[in-house]
């Protein structure tokens, strides 16, 4: 399938884009980024040098996603979504001299395969969100989401765990050091760490 790019998205020739991926009005793709196959690329998405972005993945309208960042195949990122890439941002070193790239080191984040993002959320670099996690809308993610995780709040804070297909598991049964969780609309099962799973049900979260 052909790449089909709209004539006010400005893509860079040095950026690798997989066949049948689509992008929109005013997106930017800079030098050394990598698109997989069959993506989607909304109006006025920002994707900065050297990010990698999988196959089959979903980034809706005005996401930005800085340097550093690793989206695995099948992640959907809903709409105004920003990646961050520094711990410490600064313009200016102390002196009040401007600072340059040389200044600062970027901090990678890494969002695995089938993850969803809520619009609205930002995500704090050096974080990974597993895989098939879900992370509400407006959240702020300050800290490592489990696989199947939801996580919603600011700061995002761990409630529960899904299924791939979106829905909460529901707890069958427990062994010595798992939760065995069940998925109510198509019984999927999956082993949650006991420990997860008490800090996902735990009320002072």
């Amino acid at each position: 399938m052909a790449i089909r790019i709209h004539p006010t998205a400005e893509v860079s020739t040095d950026a690798e884009i997989g066949d049948g991926t689509v992008i929109w009005h005013h997106a930017q793709i800079r030098e050394g980024a990598r698109i997989g196959v069959h993506c989607t690329i909304g109006k006025g998405v920002y994707i900065d040098a050297g990010v990698v972005i999988g196959d089959n993945v979903k980034i809706q309208n005005y996401v930005s996603i800085y340097r550093g960042v690793i989206i695995e195949d099948g992640v959907f990122i809903g709409p105004h979504v920003c990646f961050t890439n520094d711990i410490f941002p600064r313009a200016i070193r102390p002196d009040g001299s401007l600072k340059t790239e040389e200044d600062w080191v970027v901090i990678k984040t890494l969002v695995r395969r089938g993850a969803s993002i809520g619009a609205n959320s930002t995500i704090r670099c050096g974080v990974t969100i597993g895989e098939w996690a879900m992370v509400g809308a407006g959240s702020v993610v300050t800290r490592e989401v489990p696989p199947y995780g939801l996580v919603y709040g600011n700061p995002a804070r761990l409630r529960g765990f899904v299924c791939p297909c979106g829905a909460k598991l529901r707890t069958v049964r427990q062994t010595s050091e798992h939760i065995i969780a069940q998925c109510p609309q198509n019984h999927f099962q999956i082993a949650i760490p006991a420990s997860n799973w008490k800090a996902a049900m735990s009320p002072s979260r």
